[in-house]
């Protein structure tokens, strides 16, 4: 038997960095946990922010802390199209070039110039999960979901820090796709 592990729907959601916090929310403001999430030291916020788009905006949009470097929109390609700026598919960070976003919060909007993505699916592990599993940093997998409408999906990185909790991301273009529900379901990485 395979060693599975936990994949997630990582739904449309922000990053912010302080320099938005501020403008978004009034200055020194700090976000607030209102629940931890899967990897270690993150968690979505009570506070939300829209989403403002050439054809549509996206209302209560998630925030998820801490505040990062850098501002960051997670979405699907589905919800880029809805928006009207289509989002190209990348890692986590790699925002150069992708397209600008309009913020929106009780105390101001903003534009940043650039961070709208689609994340492509990736598995968090700790170097003990890959040694385990025999993979590395920035390898690229296969992995099977077994779900009611079974899928594998490819082109799925692998990410190694020890700050990681073992778990895949996909979003939820992916996730309705295979019937992934709302806790997930588990995962394993398909051996060639």
């Amino acid at each position: 038997m395979e060693k599975t592990f936990l994949v997630e729907v990582s739904a449309r959601h922000v990053h912010l960095n302080r320099a938005a916090m501020d403008a978004l929310f009034g200055e020194g403001t700090e976000l607030t946990n209102k629940r931890d999430l899967s990897q270690p030291g993150q968690f979505l916020c009570e506070e939300r922010v829209d989403v403002i788009g050439p054809k549509k905006t996206m209302s209560n949009l998630a925030i998820l802390g801490p505040l990062r470097p850098q501002c960051q929109l997670e979405i699907s390609v589905t919800d880029g199209f809805a928006l009207g700026t289509p989002v190209p598919v990348r890692e986590s960070g790699d925002v150069e070039g992708t397209p600008a976003l309009v913020l929106r919060g009780p105390k101001g909007e903003i534009t940043v110039p650039c961070g709208s993505i689609a994340a492509k699916r990736h598995i968090h592990m700790t170097p003990e999960d890959a040694k385990e599993f025999g993979v590395e940093d920035k390898q690229i997998v296969e992995v099977r979901v077994d779900t009611e409408r079974p899928v594998t999906f490819g082109d799925v990185v692998v990410r190694v820090s020890p700050k990681f909790a073992l778990a895949m991301h996909v979003d939820t273009d992916e996730a309705n796709a295979s019937l992934i529900g709302r806790n997930g379901c588990q995962g394993y990485i398909v051996k060639k």
